[in-house]
């Protein structure tokens, strides 16, 4: 049986502000140490390291009822420095490529994630 995987899609922007010789995405270990946090907890699995696709950069969850894995999804939005365009795609551990299956927007306020149809 497949296990459900959400894949969280960061849109890679610069974070604002930052000196020439600071790293421009550290919005990416701040959802690294958040996930880690949320692993430790028993709240999530961290399914494979982030990487960059294309212009987003995607952190993959798994390991509890897919509600759960779209609030974490949603709390990662909502973090300090995140790009505003985060969304997550629903799909499984059997897909053969990043960003198949179905999208949801996240609503970055903590609490809540909205379906939406691609």
């Amino acid at each position: 049986m497949a296990t459900t995987v959400v894949e969280i899609h960061v849109p890679l922007r610069e974070a604002p502000g930052l000196a020439q010789d600071e790293y421009p995405f550290p919005w990416i270990e701040k959802i690294e140490d958040f996930l880690g946090r949320m692993e430790d907890q028993g709240q999530v699995e961290v399914f494979d390291d982030g990487e960059e696709f294309g212009d987003v950069y995607i952190f993959f969850i798994i390991g509890v009822e897919e509600d759960g894995l779209l609030a974490v999804a949603s709390r990662v939005a909502s973090l300090d420095g995140v790009s505003d365009g985060a969304f997550a795609m629903v799909t499984d551990d059997e897909a053969e490529e990043f960003g198949q299956g179905r999208r949801v927007k996240l609503v970055p306020s903590g609490r809540s994630w909205r379906k939406e149809a691609c």
